[in-house]
């Protein structure tokens, strides 16, 4: 049976590793345990950053997924950017992920967020097939990054 929960301090050891696989993935970041599970521990220390639920078969942690809490101020309240969505690639086609972002979602929205915000790889299709199921939609704004440090 498979559960979501808020995470704990003592999932981020699985969770950087959950990051590693993810970041494996993507264009612009290269895996840093160690900056994994300092972003981690930021999140988790402080509920005012936002929320790292899990999903967990049994005690297993399989998938996450970050909201991390902004205002807006042209929608006059607090919304979310969703990042850091993961399944263990075994669990991966399996229904894992839907009801991951579904709890995110309904979490979101019992924080009284107004919008969810999301970034993908411009050429991750089935990324954006997956969110576009749950009403998640192509944004005219262009996202744009200044790095104010060096990566590590």
């Amino acid at each position: 049976m498979l559960v979501v929960e808020e995470a704990k301090l003592s999932d981020i050891e699985r969770l950087s590793e959950l990051l590693t696989v993810l970041f494996s993935k993507e264009a612009e970041f290269t895996p840093n345990y160690d900056v994994q599970q300092t972003g981690l521990r930021m999140i988790l220390e402080d509920a005012t950053v936002g929320a790292v639920l899990v999903l967990k078969n049994e005690q297993n942690i399989i998938g996450m997924v970050s909201l991390l809490w902004t205002i807006s101020t042209a929608l006059g309240g607090r919304v979310a950017f969703l990042e850091d969505m993961i399944i263990e690639p075994s669990w991966q086609g399996k229904g894992a992920g839907s009801m991951l972002i579904e709890h995110a979602i309904a979490y979101a929205k019992e924080f009284t967020c107004k919008r969810i915000t999301l970034l993908s790889d411009l050429d991750n299709d089935n990324a954006h097939r997956f969110y576009k199921r749950f009403g998640f939609t192509n944004s005219v704004m262009q996202p744009m990054r200044l790095l104010l440090h060096e990566k590590n």
